[in-house]
Formats: structure tokens, C-alpha cells, sequence
């Protein structure tokens, strides 16, 4: 039995799918019992528990021969990361007293940083935590998710132009797809090891925003141009969609653009996914309608 947090999101849900077609049993941990009934129907065990809840969380956990944990993404965090710091604080709880037989948990590139990662910074709290657990532990740190481009797909339709954070435009960046982050987990849960492992997992290539512009295009079938918004910009456009206090994600975006927020190269093990861009983008310009 595996126990999987975080099923109702894009990683979660890849590595719960993952292991259930591959004949392992699961036990979906959800926050939400009205969105039990997908599990169920996929042949899932269902254990209800919130990310604060740490005696739920050790009853989901409990019994399991590997649990997949991660952090909720919160775009807008308050000063200090206080929600980040309680469900890491009750993730721990819940391991230690469950005693699984391996944890995988899920970080990000650049989480091995104590600074100036922004967003990132959750993460990063939560590999902190983990570091000294008496279980066999893998910490997974993937690139730039490309179903990010989900929020480009509307103003790329209707005016023909991406806006671009990450600059230059003409720099690569490693990207992954969730489908192959969930692959991963799948795949290390069934593993078995000591100790603590680091793994590092990018795409099969790095991507420029001009290039994805041109994919995103090709799949709207319309011209589209990745255009930078100006660094002294983000700060207004990031409160006017309701970011009360934008300099975690500011921070963030800036660490990439630097070169700060980076794969620990040679140092750790790195998968290559097989997703493509182009995969992704109509799979997201379908979903969008």
C-alpha cells in the first residue's frame, strides 16, 4: 500500500494513476471526501486528513510501505510562511509515529538553497524537516513545471502575445511535465534504499520562451511572441491579481532569471522525462477549450 498526499492536484494525481496502473494499491489522502468518489472508481483506498491534521495524517500513513508527502502550493503566502511551517510541522508528526518504510517528498530546483528563493522558500522548509527523519527519504527536485503555461493559453489566443517572467528570452531553461514528475514517484516509491536521496528530474530538453511561444502558437495555430514584462512592472501586476504581498513570487522569478535557482549539477541522481513541450501545451490548449 502506498499512501499518496496531494491526489487531487497534477503531482499527486500523476503518481496515485502512476501506481495504480502499474497494479500497486494506493491510498488517496484527501482533504476533500466529496472528491472521494474518482479514487474509489479508480480502485483507490481513500483516507480523509487535512495537511494541518498531523493524527489524521498518521492514520493515513500508517500500514503504508511508502508515502508520497508534499507541501499545498499557496501563490500567496503570508510573511514567514506560517501555513508551510504547520503542514510541515504535522507531515513530520505524522512520519515519525506511522514509521512508513520510505518517504518520497516533493521539493523543487533550487530547494537545497536557505535563501532568496521566494516561492520556493516552502519547499525548502519542509527538505529542512525531513533531513533528520529515521526513514529511508527521497527528496525530489524538479525543473519549472510546463503546465505553468496554463495561464498563457488565453491572452496567446486572443492578442498573439505570451508574456514572459523568465528573461531572457532566448535563455533555455529546464522544464518538466507533471505526468513524468508522478512517474518518478511512482517509480522511487517502489524502490528500496537507505538513507536520504536526492533526485533532480528535468524534461528530455531546456526550452527558451521564444521557442515555446512558437509551440504555443503552432497548437492555437495562430502567430504568437513571447514579449518580457518589465522587471519594475511585476510588482503592480502581481497585487492587481490580488497578491497582497508579491515578493516571495518576485524573488522567485528573480532567482531563476539569475541563475541562483539551479540543479545541484553532478551532485545528485537526475532523471530525464520523456514528456515534450508540445505534449503538454495541447493537452492544456484542449483543456481550456
Amino acid at each position: 500500500m502506498y499512501a499518496i498526499t496531494g491526489v487531487t492536484g497534477k503531482v499527486g494525481g500523476a503518481a496515485a494513476r502512476a501506481l495504480l496502473d502499474a497494479g500497486h494499491a494506493v491510498r488517496a489522502v484527501l482533504r476533500d471526501k466529496n472528491k472521494a468518489a474518482e479514487w474509489v472508481e479508480r480502485g483507490a483506498e481513500v483516507a480523509i486528513a487535512s495537511f494541518e491534521d498531523a493524527d489524521a495524517l498518521t492514520a493515513a500513513f500508517s500500514g503504508a510501505a511508502g508515502v508520497f508527502v508534499m507541501v499545498a502550493p499557496n501563490f500567496a503566502p503570508q510573511p514567514g510562511y506560517p501555513r508551510a511551517r504547520t503542514a510541515v510541522a504535522a507531515l513530520k508528526e505524522a512520519l515519525v509515529k506511522a514509521r512508513p518504510q520510505r518517504v518520497v517528498a516533493l521539493s523543487s530546483i533550487g530547494g537545497q538553497r536557505e535563501s532568496g528563493l521566494g516561492l520556493i522558500t516552502q519547499v525548502h522548509i519542509l527538505e529542512e524537516a525531513l533531513a533528520d527523519l529515521p526513514i529511508p527519504t527521497a527528496i525530489l527536485r524538479p525543473a519549472w513545471f510546463m503546465e505553468n503555461s496554463l495561464w498563457d493559453i488565453a491572452p496567446a489566443r486572443e492578442t498573439g502575445v505570451m508574456s514572459s517572467f523568465l528573461q531572457p528570452l532566448d535563455r533555455a531553461y529546464p522544464m518538466i511535465a507533471t505526468a513524468d514528475i508522478g512517474r518518478v514517484i511512482a517509480e522511487t516509491l517502489v524502490q528500496s534504499w537507505q538513507g536520504r536521496r536526492v533526485i533532480e528530474i528535468e524534461g528530455p530538453q531546456r526550452y527558451t520562451q521564444n521557442e515555446i511561444a512558437a509551440m504555443l502558437g503552432g497548437v492555437l495555430g495562430r502567430s504568437v511572441k513571447a514579449q518580457a514584462v518589465p522587471r519594475d512592472q511585476w510588482e503592480a501586476l502581481f497585487q492587481a491579481q490580488g497578491t497582497a504581498w508579491p515578493v516571495p513570487r518576485i524573488e522567485m522569478i528573480d532567482g531563476f532569471n539569475s541563475g541562483w535557482i539551479d540543479f545541484e549539477d553532478g551532485v545528485h541522481e537526475r532523471v530525464i522525462g520523456s514528456t515534450g513541450y508540445q505534449t503538454v501545451l495541447a493537452e492544456l490548449v484542449e483543456r481550456a477549450g
